[in-house]
Formats: C-alpha cells, sequence, structure tokens
C-alpha cells in the first residue's frame, strides 16, 4: 500500500475545495495552487499549503506542468489529484507526474491515452460486445471514402473530431451535396481546437439521449458500476442539468449498459473513477459514445443515490487498496438532481456574464448541497470556465426531487451577475422533463428567450404599479386612509394596463 499523506490538487474553484475536504477528512495534508486571479480564492484559504502559479491564463498558470512539479517536489507532495478539466485527462502530464515518483491520482497513462483519442478508443472497445454507433473506426481525411461511408450507414451523418470535446470539431451532415464542405470545416476546427485534424465519420442519431455510467476499478482487477446519470439537457453540447437515476431505464437496461460500461474499462486496464458515456436512442437502444478518464463534473448525484464519496474512493484506489464493496453491494436509494449554476445569459445565447457577486446566498435545508467556489463580494473571472456552482438535492424520489430543487432555486440569491438559474427553473417546469420525455435537442425544441423575458417584464410591471401606488397614497393622505380601511389595492389591476 502507498499510503498518501499530502495532495496538490491540480485545479481551482469547486472542485479544487471538492477534494481538500474530502481529503482533510481522510487526515491527508492539502496543497493549492492558484494565478493572480484567484489571490483571494475559497481554496486558496481553505488548503494547508498554497502557492501562486502564475497569471491568470490558464495557459500560464492551471497548465504549466513544469511550475506544478517545482512546487510538488518544493513541498514534498505524494499524490497529485486533477479534478476535472485543464489537466485531468492530459497522459503526459499524468506522466510527468509519476516519473517524479508522485501518485497520480487518476487512471494509469495508457488508459488516459487510449480513451482520449475517439478512435484508438473504438478501436479498443471493439474487441468487447459494446454496441457501437454505425461507421468506422480509423481516421478520414479523403471526402470521398467519407462519402462512401456516409452512403452504407445513410444519412444523416457525423463528421466527429477524434481528439474532440464540447461539440468542437463536429458537424451535422443532412445530405450528400454538403459532406464535402462540412468536412473541411470539421478538420479545420479539429486542427485549430487540438492540434489534431484527424475525424471519423459515423450514423446521426436524431433524437438522442446522453446517460453515461460511473464506473471505479482498482488496481487489482476489481471493477463496478454506480449506475447511470441522465445529461440530456445541455446547451452548446454542454450539460446543464443532470440526475440520476434516468427516468426511463428499466432495471434491465441498466444492467446492460452497466455491463457494456465495465467492458469499455476493461478494454483499457481502467482503475480508478471513470465515465463511459453512451448515446440512447428512442427506442432505448445505446451505442458506445467515449470514456472520460477522470472524475466527472455531476459526480455529485452518483454519490448522492449510492452514498459513496467518489474521491475518497478515488484517493483509496490510488493507495493500492481494493474496493471495499462488491457490484451487488451497491443499491440506488432515492433521487438526486444537480443544476450548474453558470454565469450566462440564457437570454442572450447563454454568453458568459462577469461582474461582482452583490448578493449571494445560498438554499438551506434537507437534502440540499451546494458544491461551489465562490462567495459574496467576489469576482467571476473572465479567464475560466463561467460555472459558479453546483446545486445538488436528494428526496425519495424524482416529483419530490423537483420539487425540492425548485423550492432551492428560489431561495438562491445572486446579484451582480446574470444566471442560469431562472433556465434550470424553465426546465424543471416543462412538462417534456417532467415526464422525462426529451432528449439532447430540449433547448432547440422548447426553450426560447422570450420565456424567460416575459417573466421579468411581469417582475418590472409589478414593481411599476406597486410604485405608482405608493405615489398616489403620498399625495392624498386622506386617499391612502380610504385605501387602507375599504377599497382593496388595484396595483394589481394595473398589470393589465
Amino acid at each position: 500500500m502507498n499510503s498518501i499523506s499530502k495532495i496538490l490538487v491540480a485545479n481551482r474553484g469547486e472542485i479544487a475545495l471538492r477534494v481538500m475536504r474530502t481529503a482533510r477528512e481522510m487526515g491527508i495534508q492539502t496543497v493549492a495552487i492558484y494565478s493572480d486571479a484567484d489571490r483571494n480564492a475559497l481554496h486558496v484559504r481553505y488548503a494547508d499549503e498554497a502557492v501562486n502559479i502564475g497569471p491568470p491564463p490558464s495557459s500560464e498558470s492551471y497548465l504549466n506542468v513544469e511550475k506544478i512539479i517545482e512546487v510538488c517536489i518544493a513541498l514534498k507532495v505524494d499524490a497529485v489529484h486533477p479534478g476535472y478539466g485543464f489537466l485531468s485527462e492530459n497522459a503526459a502530464f499524468a506522466k510527468a507526474i509519476e516519473e517524479k515518483g508522485i501518485t497520480f491520482i487518476g487512471p494509469s497513462t495508457e488508459a488516459i491515452e487510449i480513451m482520449g483519442s475517439k478512435l484508438a478508443a473504438k478501436e479498443a472497445v471493439s474487441q468487447y460486445d459494446v454496441p457501437m454507433v454505425p461507421g468506422v473506426n480509423h481516421a478520414v481525411e479523403d471526402p470521398n471514402e467519407a462519402l462512401e461511408i456516409a452512403k452504407s450507414i445513410g444519412f444523416p451523418v457525423l463528421i466527429k473530431a477524434s481528439a474532440g470535446g464540447g461539440g468542437k470539431g463536429m458537424r451535422v451532415v443532412e445530405e450528400e451535396a454538403d459532406l464535402e464542405e462540412q468536412m473541411e470545416r470539421a478538420i479545420s476546427e479539429a486542427k485549430s481546437a487540438f492540434g489534431d485534424g484527424a475525424v471519423f465519420v459515423e450514423k446521426f442519431i436524431t433524437s438522442p439521449r446522453h446517460i453515461e455510467i460511473q464506473v471505479l476499478g482498482d488496481k487489482h482487477g476489481n471493477l463496478v458500476y454506480l449506475f447511470e446519470r441522465e445529461c440530456s439537457i445541455q446547451r452548446r453540447h454542454q450539460k446543464v442539468i443532470e440526475e440520476a437515476p434516468s427516468p426511463v431505464l428499466t432495471p434491465e437496461k441498466r444492467q446492460a449498459m452497466g455491463q457494456a460500461a465495465l467492458l469499455v474499462a476493461k478494454s483499457c486496464n481502467y482503475h480508478g473513477a471513470g465515465t463511459v458515456e453512451f448515446i440512447v436512442d428512442e427506442n432505448l437502444d445505446f451505442f458506445f459514445l467515449e470514456m472520460n478518464t477522470r472524475l466527472q463534473v455531476e459526480h455529485p448525484v452518483t454519490e448522492e443515490i449510492t452514498g459513496l464519496d467518489l474521491v475518497k474512493e478515488q484517493i483509496r484506489i490510488a493507495e493500492g487498496l481494493a474496493l471495499s464493496f462488491k457490484q451487488e453491494d451497491l443499491k440506488i436509494t432515492g433521487h438526486s438532481l444537480e443544476v450548474r449554476v453558470y454565469a450566462e445569459d440564457p437570454t442572450n445565447n447563454f454568453l458568459p456574464d462577469i461582474g461582482t457577486l452583490k448578493t449571494y446566498k445560498l438554499p438551506q435545508g434537507a437534502g440540499v448541497r451546494v458544491d461551489d467556489g465562490f462567495e459574496q463580494g467576489m469576482d467571476i473571472p473572465i479567464y475560466y470556465d463561467p460555472m459558479i456552482a453546483k446545486l445538488i438535492v436528494k428526496a425519495d424520489n424524482r416529483e419530490a426531487a423537483i420539487t425540492k430543487m425548485l423550492r432551492a432555486i428560489d431561495e438562491y440569491e445572486i446579484t451582480g451577475i446574470t444566471t442560469t438559474l431562472t433556465f434550470c427553473k424553465y426546465v424543471l417546469e416543462h412538462e417534456a422533463f417532467r415526464s422525462g420525455q426529451f432528449d439532447t435537442k430540449f433547448v432547440d425544441k422548447y426553450f426560447t428567450p422570450d420565456a424567460l423575458l416575459k417573466d421579468d417584464i411581469t417582475g418590472e410591471q409589478i414593481a411599476a404599479a406597486l410604485a405608482f401606488e405608493l405615489l398616489e397614497s403620498e399625495k392624498s393622505s386622506t386617499l391612502a386612509q380610504t385605501k387602507s380601511s375599504g377599497s382593496a389595492s388595484k396595483w394589481k389591476n394595473r398589470l393589465k394596463d
């Protein structure tokens, strides 16, 4: 066993705090790194030690591998937790850490490399009986070859960057005439975003759900799956609302997807926490999409329904300990929802917003959890992801969880910036979401900025009407007395004007 005594968290914000809290509970010291922009961040204050890593741009700070390794050596760090994003799926970083005799809290370098390339992942997984989206498992550069593939599997097709993510290097092609142009665009975007222009062609699932399976594996060959997360509510190919379990999976389908996820993990000898993502069509047929070799943003909903601390399990696995439970020991308890609170304006195509958190008051109560890295008075940096927090609830069933989440959203007070809370409330109240009959195109099908603007206008009208009535009452004390003693207030009627 390789006992860990000090962890450097190579990240920032809520995930850095999340990891540090578990480490403290385990009696492990923590080291924070921070950029100039994060000098006053909560994770910096919480850690046992903190080191400035560089200027605000992530390329000069949180992605500075050499500097991070220098800090590890100087402070005698024996393990690094990468969180998510930044260097969490960077095989070269993991290798560099381990070459210095420091434990990387994550999978092997080989697993990161295989699953970091969609083409390599498809090749590895193809050795097992895992459903795959119809298409090819090799890079395609020739438009004529792409056309032949598209004809054989049928339009529409998806041209997708092998090294891609977040919708970059991805093009849906509906007709043969558009294929060459869209392919050139996908290759160009992939080269620009990832330095790798490799693309592949596969069948486009027209009404897809995005359902993923959480897996855990130790270094002794034991693998388990921790059930699924429904992640179909997205904007710009990025998740906004997640829940566990999915409202549409049967126990039989859940088990089939879980077993398929274990085969994916087995294909790269996986250890640590990982997520196997599937595309699910309208018939609930599922197809392997990719594997994320890190902790997911939405991991709390899995923790809520299983009672496990995934960060604790990651650390135990990194220490060389065997899993303390088997598949048959795991069960789903209740229902959990997570909404991502972004500093974005949903009425303006979800463009990021910046400013100061003038008011920042968290919702409270049983079954309500907030994972965040901010407090009232702090500025939202422009250099990083605009997510402020994750609001998570747990209840006995899905309907109760939705009700609790709506209550929590109403109690979450944020002023100074625009957030996605109003959008999340809109989704939770929508019949498509309540019924469970939705897919990744929810925003395209149902959401328009007017749905939120109408609510804002109503609020302004109420305020204006109340102000008008107050002004009228001040003009005449007699009139004010008449209003208070006899007639009902007319401010509600003014909303009709």
